[in-house]
């Protein structure tokens, strides 16, 4: 009997030390993103995260962290400058105080439609010239993911004209871009997490706040900012990045892996926004009007006039964004807006 427990144990023994290797070879992947756990851009990066941990067998685990669970975004952005955190998803926004190139994406009014604005975001020379600044500041751009177009809401009045912001305090990402947006409008732009949005709502700290269909209905802001003006001044475009330095001790084949699966979280996500929108939470089978109607939010769309009205007073923000990152991205930007748009 002890000669098969120590025949037995000395097994056991050689197939943990033939594990080692193995086990060392495991790679846990975090992504932190401040996006709610029920949102489209959530939900397709935890898709991709089983697909990669199958098709691995568990070698490559990518774990999500969504609603700021690993810190704000700023904060997320330089763990992974660091090297302290492998990604991010962050909203360009707030990557443009690590990659400021990459604040072409925020200039007001620079996409006419989602549609014109995911062409463009797929657009293979548009990704490279993009991407190509993040690796100058030790980062490697993947992918965009998306919380679409962004509209205004506020707790105060109709919002129809520039003027209508005055005296307004407006929740905005913390942002160069942003900030200087709602300034440029009249209104006193104020940066916080975005987590504490519905609570500095619901208590008068921020009159009013910046965001799509789909984030807004999903934290419930409805409840509380009973104005919603359809201006789709801005595209929210979180961009999936990695430390280059952990990126670079990859494998080119699991590289292209995580291209490939990113490169799909994009695609995942613009339909699971899609379905989203059309049946939103709480209940799943509301459609966005009937939600809007139920919380008695006044909808004010802008008219051509009056989104032109806002283009000439967002002028000194494109005017600023020249000088700060230079005229040969905006242009490039604007050429490929044209250039899509025609399609």
């Amino acid at each position: 009997m002890r000669k098969k427990l120590k025949a037995l144990g000395s097994i056991c023994l050689v197939l943990a030390v033939v594990g080692l290797p193995l086990l060392a070879q495991a790679e846990t992947i975090k992504i932190g993103s401040i996006a709610p756990p029920k949102n489209g851009h959530t939900l397709s990066l935890m898709k991709i995260a089983d697909e990669v941990r199958e098709q691995t067998g568990g070698r490559l685990d990518i774990q999500v962290f969504p609603l700021g669970q690993l810190g704000n975004e700023r904060s997320m952005c330089s763990q992974v400058q660091a090297g302290t955190l492998q990604m991010v998803s962050s909203t360009t926004s707030v990557m443009e105080n690590f990659v400021p190139e990459i604040a072409v994406i925020d200039l007001p009014f620079m996409f006419p439609d989602i549609e014109t604005a995911h062409a463009v975001l797929d657009d293979p020379e548009v990704l490279a010239k993009l991407f190509s600044y993040f690796e100058k500041k030790g980062l490697v751009g993947l992918s965009f993911c998306e919380d679409s177009l962004r509209q205004w809401w506020n707790t105060k009045k109709a919002i129809r004209t520039p003027e209508d912001f005055k005296g307004l305090k407006i929740r905005t990402m913390n942002s160069p871009m942003m900030l200087e947006t709602f300034k440029a409008f009249g209104a006193s732009p104020v940066g916080i997490p975005f987590p504490e949005v519905y609570s500095a709502l619901q208590t008068g700290v921020v009159d009013g706040v910046n965001a799509s269909y789909v984030a807004s209905t999903m934290m419930k802001f409805p409840e509380v900012a009973k104005y919603l003006t359809v201006s789709e001044f801005h595209m929210n475009a979180p961009v999936n990045t990695a430390n280059i330095d952990w990126w670079n001790s990859l494998s080119a084949d699991d590289q292209k892996l995580l291209r490939g699966a990113f490169a799909k979280a994009t695609q995942l996500n613009r339909a699971m926004n899609d379905k989203v929108a059309a049946h939103l939470p709480p209940d799943g089978k509301k459609s966005v009007a009937d939600y809007l109607k139920d919380q008695n939010v006044q909808i004010v769309t802008l008219t051509s006039e009056e989104r032109e009205a806002f283009k000439k007073a967002a002028a000194p923000v494109w005017e600023k964004a020249r000088t700060k990152i230079g005229g040969e991205i905006i242009d490039f930007m604007v050429a490929k807006v044209k250039e899509h748009q025609k399609k």
